[in-house]
């Protein structure tokens, strides 16, 4: 029998047996479990799970798990292989990053498990539903105060990895020049497609904005190679991928981490201001989160890196970030998607004045 858990192979035993080879039951076993609810994402199925447990159980053990899983329709390579490859990263990222992560920034993971040969995996997860919350509904974002504790919350996790030696060694990969060469390729065909597809509806102006970019890729990542002010960043850091809590003293969890890489953390702040937040509210409070975000990291230890450094990389971030919309469209997600994060990436493009980066 595969290791990878599915609804139909849930049992008591086989979740008791999981939890005591990894070391998380001393005693006692699960006597019933019960399916609260169970649903299918856009990557992935997941399911809430309530177990009852011996009375010679542990009484710290959890009354519930998150069960996120694989989604049948998505567990062979030909379907939407893409997806497929960001669950299975997510699933090394429990089982290898997150052990070594500060306490307090992701959800406890009791079993992180993959078989790549069928895109297959699952990951047992604390329930955090009871705890905390999802900070909005999309696409509302959050209020003034909310930004800041996720900001404050970023700032910790970036610093906790900033410059890490292990980053690239134990930790992660750097992209070598091989890997970076077949990236921009790869961009320049899929945006060369994005560009078919939507015909006159992206202007001769925008058209240029994204083979200047193309064109000045090289330089603009010169950056990156120095492997300076490097970081694990989450890669999808909307705000609808953290869990907010109910009380002010617990800790905001970040969640869903297919995506992670290492970056500039800047990469994480454009993909969840410049990509999601219309002009307004971005031109409004943009420059202070990012204030906010620099003073963060340097009370977490991170020196040498001035605010003037923190906001070019910023720039530099939105200009990448042009890739989203193209990436996104290629995977076949829907327009109701992408098609916003298009104009809103370009506004932030040109408020920003990223163009005078690409000279």
């Amino acid at each position: 029998m595969s290791d990878v858990l599915t609804l139909d192979g849930l049992t008591p035993d086989r979740v008791t047996a999981i939890l005591q080879r990894k070391g998380h039951v001393p005693q006692g076993r699960i006597e019933q479990l019960t399916i609260e609810s169970s649903r299918t994402t856009l990557i992935s199925a997941v399911a809430r799970l309530r177990l009852e447990w011996s009375l010679d159980a542990d009484t710290r053990l959890p009354s519930r798990l998150f069960l996120k899983m694989s989604r049948p329709d998505l567990s062979r390579p030909d379907q939407n292989p893409e997806l497929a490859a960001a669950v299975l990263k997510e699933v090394a990222f429990y089982d290898t990053v997150a052990p070594l992560m500060p306490p307090g920034i992701v959800p406890r993971c009791y079993d992180a498990v993959r078989d790549p040969t069928a895109s297959a995996f699952h990951l047992l997860l604390e329930d955090l539903a009871e705890t905390h919350f999802v900070v909005t509904e999309w696409p509302l974002p959050p209020t003034m105060e909310q930004c800041e504790r996720i900001i404050d919350l970023y700032a910790r996790f970036h610093a906790a990895w900033w410059n890490d030696p292990r980053l690239g060694v134990e930790v992660g990969a750097f992209a070598d020049e091989a890997a970076i060469s077949r990236w921009l390729e790869n961009y320049q065909q899929r945006f060369t497609a994005f560009a078919d597809r939507l015909g006159d509806r992206l202007p001769p102006e925008r058209r240029r904005i994204y083979e200047r970019a193309l064109a000045s890729s090289s330089r603009l990542l010169t950056g990156y190679r120095s492997r300076q002010h490097l970081t694990i960043v989450h890669g999808d850091a909307h705000v609808w991928n953290l869990m907010y809590p109910r009380g002010a003293a617990d800790s905001l969890r970040l969640i869903d981490w297919g995506a992670w890489r290492l970056d500039l953390g800047a990469a994480d702040l454009a993909y969840m201001m410049a990509v999601h937040w219309y002009p307004e509210r971005r031109r409004r409070v943009e420059a202070p989160l990012l204030r906010r975000y620099h003073d963060a990291l340097a009370s977490n230890g991170v020196t040498g890196y001035g605010f003037e450094a923190l906001w070019e990389d910023y720039r530099l971030s939105v200009i990448w970030r042009l890739a989203v919309p193209v990436w996104q469209s290629s995977v076949k997600l829907g327009p109701w998607i992408w098609w916003s994060h298009l104009e809103r990436i370009f506004q932030a493009f040109d408020d920003l004045g990223c163009e005078a980066l690409l000279e």
